[in-house]
């Protein structure tokens, strides 16, 4: 028997969006609620990235890490073209995300 994983990629950035941070999560709603309290990980909340700009979805973890590699790679200008295809005015994704909790 076979089982559905979710993994997720995303983007959060700070409210001047000088800072990007990508990350993977098995729970995009938790993950962003953590970065909006400044729980776990140190940059992003050093760097006060709360807002979340970016995801994307993945059934294998393995897939979802070579992706998040694969961005945290790119230069800051091809980051910001990807961002802006999917959510051209940088909105906070969170809300709807938060939803799910």
């Amino acid at each position: 028997m076979s089982h559905e994983y979710n993994f997720w990629v995303y983007i959060v950035t700070n409210r001047n969006h000088s800072v990007l941070y990508i990350g993977v999560t098995n729970s995009l709603s938790r993950r962003t609620w953590e970065h909006r309290e400044g729980i776990r990980a140190s940059f992003p909340s050093d760097y006060r990235c709360k807002k979340l700009i970016y995801y994307e979805y993945y059934r294998d973890i393995r897939d979802a890490i070579a992706r998040e590699t694969q961005l945290k790679k790119w230069s800051r200008a091809k980051k910001v073209a990807l961002i802006g295809r999917v959510n051209p005015s940088w909105l906070d994704l969170g809300v709807e995300v938060l939803q799910d909790r």
